[in-house]
């Protein structure tokens, strides 16, 4: 009894706190994740009777949590981007798309052969896992609330949100590509996967996540603002709820039809955005998502203090621990960097949208999700120690360098009346 009583009363803390905490830390060098992951850090280590998720133990718990944690998400992240669909208009998180994200992936796993002398297809899963970025994890770095404003959102905010609302989703090919070639060899290389897997895992269920998410926003676009019975024009109801609906038909339908449900998801945000862009509904949508995704976010987090506190990172070597810090400070703002060779922004601009590429809770379900699909069991304690090294020092560090970075970009371009 002792036990559930104190569970109660964290949870009933944590909650008020995810309330109050980005409150206080907002405009400093802190940010709430970074709250939460200490406190985890601290509670653990105190004679308290608060739970510690092991996730190699309770990997299928850690996996559906941490899946709706970034549906949710998703679905807000999408539906607080003012900005209209368009290639032109699109075309910073496609340059770190198209760039970025694969050569992540390739230099990531080159580190892991070479530092960790890991097999490949060890290596290809920890450079998967690690590849999606997270800008929920640092509220400055991401766009806010959806306004009528079609130009309101300044390129870096814009780029970070919608590239991570994107690349959710397309890591899944480079995680099941890991998943083949483990299949197919169990130490080497082999090129027998490939073609399935271009076919199948990259093209295939990227069709089919896409336009599932198409057909789910525009047909909920038109049920929500258009529909000619008025207990159906939900717009008009202003029930936020209705987010997570949306939010778990689209992932569900996509999933179903065997397409990557995050994708479908962030693309369902978006065409119920576009179906009638300027509504005040979709504020209330936002702000419904948002604050699940903050109390999610904060248990999550809190949780992997606990874990780290228990002695997760037992199993972390330098070596890996080295991987981890050259993704960060390394990898990530260098092929940030080549991706936007041309790009119309300013250098300024340019250098904080390669370098803020937060790592999160994406990786956290990749990993547990792999897990869960033999092959790579023996590894598990070194993979979470890793990724779970990894989350923390990015959180801490782009947490940090969040605030200032993004308010000196403000200034400047306030100052000027053009991006930096």
């Amino acid at each position: 009894m002792m036990f559930s009583d104190a569970v109660y009363a964290a949870l009933g803390v944590g909650a008020l706190a995810a309330a109050v905490v980005p409150r206080m830390v907002f405009r400093r060098p802190l940010s709430m994740p970074m709250v939460f992951l200490a406190a985890g850090v601290v509670l653990a280590a105190l004679p308290l009777p608060v739970p510690v998720v092991d996730p190699v133990r309770d990997r299928l718990w850690v996996e559906h949590v941490t899946e709706v944690c970034v549906i949710v998400s998703l679905m807000g992240a999408g539906l607080a981007i003012n900005r209209p669909f368009g290639a032109r208009a699109w075309a910073g998180p496609w340059r770190l798309l198209a760039v970025t994200m694969p050569l992540t992936v390739a230099a990531v796993a080159v580190a892991a052969c070479f530092l960790l002398d890991w097999p490949p297809a060890l290596a290809l899963l920890l450079a998967a896992v690690l590849t999606p970025t997270d800008p929920v994890l640092a509220a400055e770095v991401r766009v806010g609330e959806p306004t009528d404003d079609e130009h309101d959102e300044d390129e870096v905010r814009f780029t970070l949100t919608s590239e991570a609302g994107l690349n959710d989703g397309l890591a899944f090919p480079f995680v099941l590509a890991a998943l083949a070639l483990a299949a197919t060899t169990a130490s080497g290389w082999s090129a027998e996967w490939i073609g399935g897997w271009l076919l199948t895992d990259l093209l295939g269920r990227s069709a089919v996540g896409v336009l599932t998410g198409l057909a789910v926003g525009m047909l909920l676009g038109r049920m929500f603002f258009r529909a000619r019975a008025p207990a159906l024009r939900l717009s008009e109801h202003m029930e936020g709820f209705v987010a997570l609906g949306a939010t778990f038909l689209s992932y569900g339908v996509a999933e179903l039809l065997h397409g990557y449900g995050f994708l479908a998801v962030f693309v369902t945000a978006c065409a119920v955005r576009a179906a009638e862009r300027s509504h005040g509904y979709h504020k209330v949508l936002h702000e419904f998502t948002e604050q699940i995704e903050r109390l999610l976010t904060a248990f999550l987090l809190f949780l992997l203090g606990g874990y780290l506190a228990a002695g997760g990172l037992a199993a972390l070597t330098w070596q890996a621990a080295l991987v981890a810090v050259l993704l960060i400070l390394v990898i990530r703002p260098l092929t940030g960097w080549v991706a936007q060779f041309g790009f119309r922004t300013g250098p300024r601009e340019r250098l904080v949208a390669a370098a803020f590429g937060i790592r999160g809770i994406g990786s956290l379900f990749y990993l547990s999700y792999a897990l869960g699909r033999g092959h790579f069991a023996e590894y598990a304690e070194e993979l979470w120690a890793v990724v779970a090294f990894t989350v923390l020092a990015s959180v801490m560090l782009h947490g940090v360098a969040a605030t200032p970075a993004i308010s000196r970009l403000d200034r400047l371009r306030d100052s000027t009346g053009r991006p930096p």
